[in-house]
């Protein structure tokens, strides 16, 4: 993990001592919420830090060293100001760019005079040091309307305004190294990965723009955190589950990575509870347009005929997930206009989401089989999963699927209700209500005591004590609040037995490790693919029982809903303060990243960050 070092600073060093003894020296800023250092040769900032609680949390700035400039600059102060204007220029021209600091402000100005184009300012941050994100409305060619929010996860966050009307937008662009497949290119050519926010400059036609920068903590609000560091790391990472990528223009796994659409749940149940985002924007509605954009046809990770894995059936989880989203949409903006507008779509997700229950058995069925082996059916090797744990061989009767669908159709009665349909209402509500009277006596383990993952089509119980299958379903109102205790009772139980308490790491997703016939990820153990029929060679990592924090919010909520405080407590606060220090993003010695770990710390992810690790927080509203 990166080493953070505190610069205490007094905020009004402002232009720093160094400056003024030298004026050809770089130009330093600090206050308890940024840290700045500009170029001393041209309009560029050489170092940006940002703590959005203030507490002087400065030590790392993601930006790339800058290249040499195009063109020679003369940097001159002007009281608090910083001005550069191309060499030669009288000192009463504009200055092509004007720097001003404050203790949580940053404002940038920029002048057209001459015929001479000032340069576009180019945030570029090292994606593997801290993945940056802009969050804000996207336009189709991937530029971010103001106002918007740039975000360093796990440090803080600044909203961007202007206060000229014509600057629509800023540029924005992402890259992974290969991205197409960067998850099987762990270590390569990292210097090529990125997140670049660019601020267009004054043209002739917009002979001045301005800009402003305010450092700001967007959470919600709970009363008695404020003063109580244990919660640092949810009042400043809140935003960490929202990653707007560039070319997928969809909130995605992070700016460079995939859109799933079998994770918007997870952000759009984060948006329902967050304040609004700047005037006129809100986080809802980043879920809105993603929504939009699934309607009108794009193509995510997990819908049939993906243009990355050629699937050839969606994910049995990805329809329940985008309706999930959409009944987290609706409720939280009240926008009736919206859901009256796209109801006809929704009904058309509705519709291929219980078509996947052909006997009318109230469960959806996934076309794969999961039977024990499955792994060698070849049609199914790297195109087809049931679910987000798309190395594990869920398959027929889908125990988490089937718990998100339950959600999904109760959501949806709720929406057709308010689009004024009650026959589809009526429709939708008996529907999950067959599937919750199945729910429990198909997945139940009487051997474990818990639920298992799923049923195979030979009948089988696929059983690996999932902490999140069990979590989901007891959480969603799938289980009896008696039979539930019990289960987390087995469930911590096995915890314990098989000596996992390193809960700042997450929860594994399994806690035994699963047979190499269940198993299903590019025949490598890289991926937590065994070799040895039971598992044990690849348990621990990745998706085969490693650390994340990917659904860990399911256990903590089914917790917090049974009054079971303490061992929520005991699993949430360690994860808050690995939230804090920054535990789930960047990049290990072997080249792997944090965002899944062995039980002893080591690296086996290779997102960087995955915004799906951090609904956890959602967990802290619960408490």
């Amino acid at each position: 993990m990166l080493k953070r070092f505190v610069f205490i600073v007094p905020a009004l060093l402002a232009l720093s001592m160094a400056a003024a003894k030298d004026p050809g020296a770089a130009p330093r800023y600090q206050s308890s919420f940024l840290r700045v250092e500009l170029a001393p040769d041209q309009p560029v900032f050489a170092a940006l830090a940002v703590d959005s609680l203030g507490k002087n949390k400065l030590g790392l700035s993601p930006l790339r060293p800058m290249g040499a400039p195009d063109k020679k600059y003369e940097l001159r102060r002007n009281g608090s100001k910083v001005e550069y204007r191309a060499a030669g220029a009288p000192a009463s021209a504009p200055a092509a760019w004007t720097f001003e600091f404050s203790t949580r402000q940053i404002r940038l100005q920029s002048s057209y005079s001459g015929g001479d184009a000032p340069p576009p300012l180019v945030l570029n941050f090292n994606s593997n040091v801290n993945h940056a994100t802009l969050l804000g409305l996207i336009n189709d060619d991937g530029s971010v309307r103001l106002p918007a929010i740039l975000h360093l996860p796990d440090h803080g966050t600044f909203r961007i305004t202007s206060g000229v009307g014509p600057v629509q937008a800023l540029g924005y662009d992402a890259l992974r190294y290969l991205t197409a497949d960067a998850h099987l290119n762990i270590g390569g050519h990292q210097e090529n990965d990125y997140v670049k926010v660019t601020f267009p400059a004054a043209t002739a036609a917009l002979p001045q723009i301005d800009y402003t920068l305010e450092v700001v903590a967007i959470h919600p609000r709970v009363p008695g955190i404020e003063s109580d560091s244990r919660f640092d790391g949810f009042r400043r990472n809140w935003l960490n589950s929202f990653q707007l990528s560039p070319h997928r223009l969809l909130l995605s796994n992070n700016a460079a990575s995939d859109a799933c659409a079998m994770s918007l749940y997870f952000y759009s149940s984060i948006a329902e509870r967050t304040p609004p985002l700047a005037p006129g924007l809100t986080a809802l509605d980043m879920v809105r347009q993603t929504l939009e954009r699934y309607l009108s046809g794009k193509h995510g990770y997990g819908l049939a005929a993906n243009d990355n894995q050629g699937n050839p059936f969606p994910f049995l989880d990805a329809y329940p997930s985008l309706l999930i989203a959409a009944g987290d949409y609706v409720r939280g903006s009240k926008d009736a206009a919206w859901l009256k507008k796209n109801y006809a779509g929704l009904q058309g997700w509705a519709t291929k989401l219980l078509v996947v229950d052909p006997s009318g058995s109230g469960l959806l069925v996934d076309p794969a089989s999961g039977n024990l082996g499955m792994r060698d059916l070849p049609q199914f090797i790297d195109t087809h999963a049931s679910n987000w744990w798309d190395a594990i061989g869920f398959g027929h009767q889908d125990a988490y699927s089937n718990a998100l669908a339950y959600h999904a159709l109760l959501g949806m009665a709720e929406m057709a209700r308010q689009a004024g349909d009650p026959q589809d209402a009526d429709l939708y509500a008996a529907r999950a209500e067959k599937l919750r009277s199945v729910y429990f006596d198909t997945f139940y383990n009487p051997q474990t005591g818990v639920l298992a993952g799923w049923r195979s089509a030979d009948g089988q119980l696929h059983d690996y004590y999932f902490t999140f299958v069990n979590g989901a379903a007891i959480t969603y109102g799938l289980v009896p609040r008696d039979k539930a205790n019990q289960i987390m009772d087995r469930l911590l139980a096995k915890m314990k037995e098989v000596g996992y308490t390193q809960f700042e790491y997450g929860l594994p997703g399994n806690l035994i490790p699963i047979r190499r016939g269940d198993y299903h990820a590019h025949h490598n153990k890289r991926w937590g693919d065994p070799e040895k029929e039971d598992g044990s060679d690849a348990f621990q990592i990745n998706e085969n029982g490693g650390g994340t924090g990917c659904m860990a919010y399911f256990t903590l909520q089914a917790l917090y809903q049974l009054g079971r405080h303490k061992e929520a407590d005991a699993i949430l606060f360690p994860m808050l303060h690995a939230y804090e220090e920054g535990a789930f993003q960047g990049r290990g010695a072997n080249g792997m990243t944090p965002d899944w770990k062995a039980w002893d710390g080591t690296p086996w992810g290779y997102e960087g960050l995955l915004a799906d690790s951090y609904q956890v927080l959602l967990a802290v509203l619960s408490r």
